[in-house]
């Protein structure tokens, strides 16, 4: 008998920087008891799900970004939302701009059970773009001026009667990701994304091909670990600045089986079974008998790129 677990992917359409939080929470609401109603089991909201992307903005003074933080998880703001999971047995996942206690800064995601209970937590591992005012690109990429690197690893949780583990917008880009959660038997990758329709560098890079490489780096995580992977983005125009959507699915075989067309809130809703995961861990990827981990040094010796071994 399959396991399934009907999963929702909820787009959000843009934020603006004048929405505030409790808006944006309704907005989170509507899609969730939509989903409830189309027999979704657990809903899965994009990276900063609660605010603008504002990384894209250069504060000289970091302090002045807080505004854009959560302290506590669940506050004052954000408690709805956890009583609407609870009221409706709903599961979830969301990203937002975490603010500890000793004041260190994290682009997290967390996983909520049917209950309202934080049970997971993962914080982004790959912070792309720079940390200072860049006056070379077109708009700016501040993640690594806002946040810290996440500390965490990469962990998977049995979750809702699976093994589910979280990533967040580049992350999805590296094999690494994927591959970690893959050793710990991942069925179900959860990540959301803000991914703006240029990189804000000179070199042309048209919508075709971000949306091709967004499919490209999903798809093969998905396969090549044999797991659910389902990626959700924010999308549309956020105060000038646009966001793609593509919002998708991809199943343990690699192919898509569900894609938002729009930009706007949505929902894509599909029941994932997990036993598909199955064939391709003990047969097409069947690490323990296939893996050669003595040939793998350079993945963890190196960061960037070096001699070639084969050099004399």
């Amino acid at each position: 008998m399959p396991r399934l677990l009907t999963v929702a992917a909820a787009q959000l359409g843009p934020i603006q920087k004048a929405e505030d939080r409790p808006a944006v929470v309704a907005r989170m609401i509507a899609l969730m008891r939509a989903a409830k109603a189309r027999g979704a089991d657990f809903i899965v909201y994009p990276e900063l799900a609660l605010t603008t992307f504002f990384p894209r903005w250069y504060y000289e003074d970091r302090a002045e970004a807080e505004r854009w933080f959560e302290r506590r998880m669940p506050g004052p703001q954000t408690q709805p939302l956890f009583d609407t999971a609870r009221e409706l047995g709903m599961a979830m996942s969301f990203g937002y701009a975490e603010l500890t206690p000793e004041g260190r800064r994290f682009n997290t995601s967390i996983l909520v059970d049917r209950s309202g209970a934080i049970v997971g937590k993962y914080r982004k591992v790959h912070l792309p773009g720079h940390a200072e005012h860049d006056p070379t690109r077109a708009h700016q990429h501040l993640e690594k001026r806002y946040f810290e690197p996440g500390d965490l690893g990469f962990p998977v949780w049995e979750f809702e009667g699976g093994l589910v583990g979280m990533a967040i917008c580049n992350d999805r880009r590296w094999p690494e990701t994927y591959r970690v959660m893959g050793l710990q038997g991942v069925e179900m990758v959860v990540l959301g994304y803000n991914t703006p329709t240029a990189n804000g560098h000179s070199r042309a890079e048209t919508l075709e091909d971000r949306m091709f490489h967004n499919r490209l780096s999903v798809q093969a995580g998905a396969y090549q670990n044999s797991t659910w992977v389902v990626a959700v983005a924010k999308a549309g125009i956020e105060d000038g600045h646009h966001l793609f959507g593509g919002t998708l699915i991809a199943g343990p075989d690699g192919k898509i089986v569900g894609e938002l067309d729009h930009e706007e809130d949505g929902l894509l809703v599909h029941a994932c079974d997990l036993d598909a995961t199955r064939f391709g861990k003990e047969t097409m990827f069947n690490f323990a008998a296939h893996r050669r981990v003595e040939h793998y040094g350079l993945i963890t010796q190196r960061a960037g790129v070096g001699a070639p071994l084969g050099r004399r």
